[in-house]
């Protein structure tokens, strides 16, 4: 266990999500040092004190806590096992923790490679969007090995509010996949219900202080039904990396021979706004599927 004095932690992503998560860390009086693509993303933690460095491979030689949330599958692995990568250049007893939304399969290789090298290694995946990263109430599925888990829960702490052990590498990402599962189908039966209310000539707003708390509750329901009333599609989780995820989770659910028949749906009209321009929306953009 690393204690908060030797604790310098590395962070790589500073989009939409990261970019709150890391500042959590800052305030809590880690010593940061951060890496993106497009280092204007950083600028606001840098200001505030974080350090900035020029490449994973530098944050990998600086930090012995490392968190990552980047985009896609292929950003992971680029991050993590190309040549500048994290585990061709990180430390023994470096804790690594992936929370983007990624492969099982991925997670696992990482683990395995990153074990080689004595670097412990997590699949953290999240839940909350927007909101919850900036509020710091996360919900953080992880898979690895229990020890490791138990020697990162405080930092986890300052991002999030329910945090589980999962089980073996990959339990994360695959418990990321209920999660996306079960997003995708519900996201569908919210805006039809918003759609079906404007429809029937009823006031959303008021329609939603009915439902939001009833049977039909959802964190979608609350959080985003709001948004698509007021016409608001800014990005707190993109459609382009929503459609990833159903993309993974298709993938895994036809390698276990599962029918997944709403996720299937849930991306085949995700994909036909991607197709018109829609990809950079926030995923309550679906709304606009009614509108085309």
């Amino acid at each position: 266990m690393l204690h908060n004095k030797d604790t310098i932690i590395g962070f790589i992503g500073t989009g939409v999500m990261g970019k709150s998560m890391a500042g959590h860390l800052l305030n809590a009086g880690y010593p940061l040092v951060v890496y993106s693509r497009t280092k204007e993303k950083a600028e606001d933690l840098i200001g505030k004190g974080a350090k900035w460095a020029a490449s994973p491979k530098e944050v990998a030689e600086i930090a012995n806590i490392i968190i990552t949330i980047v985009g896609y599958p292929a950003d992971v692995e680029e991050v993590y096992l190309g040549e500048n990568g994290i585990i061709p250049n990180g430390k023994e007893n470096t804790y690594i923790i992936d929370m983007t939304t990624s492969t099982p399969t991925l997670a696992t290789k990482i683990y395995t490679e990153a074990k080689k090298k004595g670097i412990f290694s997590l699949d953290a995946p999240v839940s909350g969007g927007d909101i919850g990263a900036k509020e710091g109430k996360l919900s953080i599925m992880v898979g690895g090995e229990e020890e490791a888990f138990l020697a990162m829960e405080p930092i986890f702490r300052h991002l999030g509010t329910n945090i589980v052990y999962q089980g073996k590498a990959g339990s994360g990402q695959h418990t990321k996949m209920c999660n996306q599962i079960a997003i995708a189908s519900n996201m569908l039966g919210v805006c039809e219900a918003v759609v079906y209310a404007e429809k029937a000539g009823l006031n959303p707003e008021t329609v939603l202080k009915s439902i939001s708390t009833g049977a039909a509750g959802s964190w979608s329901l609350s959080n985003l039904a709001p948004r698509m009333i007021d016409g608001n599609f800014a990005p707190g989780f993109y459609i382009k990396h929503f459609i990833k995820d159903m993309n993974i989770a298709l993938q895994e659910a036809d390698a276990m021979g599962m029918e997944t028949p709403g996720l299937a749906l849930a991306k085949k009209m995700y994909s036909e706004l991607a197709e018109i321009g829609e990809e950079n929306s926030g995923t309550q953009a679906l709304y606009k599927y009614w509108d085309r």
